[in-house]
């Protein structure tokens, strides 16, 4: 039976650019990357609602603090390191925040959140101003088309 062992490598020799970063980071003087981190994060508008979503795998859900204070909404939360025998890392772990503005006449008592799979979801719904109208178009020479209301 062959024994398999992790061996550490050198960042300049066998090293991705995330272990290229850590030195420079360091070398920098930069803030360590694990002292807080951004996780991607999609917006769009769907069912009159405008949605958040993030990736947060490995954050459990007691971990996350969403709040609105006037037009912005926060979302924070923190991973926690798994403190293991550790030879080679690429995850993000530690506190992170994110910030949306929002725009006039958004009913914050409305707002809803979730948490599935490792992905956070926010909705939020739209103001009454924001959410639209379908609007039919005319035909030159024919009949105009149904009315339709979205």
């Amino acid at each position: 039976m062959l024994g398999h062992e992790v061996t550490r490598r050198h960042p300049f020799v066998f090293g991705g650019h995330r272990d290229l970063d850590a030195v420079l980071d360091r070398f920098l003087g930069r803030r360590e990357r694990d002292a807080g981190w951004k996780p991607p994060m999609d917006a769009y508008t769907s069912d009159g609602h405008y949605v958040f979503r993030l990736d947060l795998p490995g954050v459990d859900p007691k971990d996350l603090d969403i709040q609105v204070e006037g037009r912005v909404l926060t979302i924070k939360g923190e991973r926690k390191a798994e403190e293991k025998d550790q030879y080679y890392k690429e995850t993000f772990h530690g506190r992170f925040e994110r910030a949306v503005r929002l725009p006039n006449g958004i009913d914050a008592g409305k707002i809803e959140a979730r948490y599935k799979n490792g992905v956070a979801e926010v909705r939020v719904p739209l103001p009454v101003e924001a959410v639209g109208r379908k609007v039919p178009v005319r035909s030159e020479g024919g009949e105009a088309p149904a009315v339709e209301h979205g």
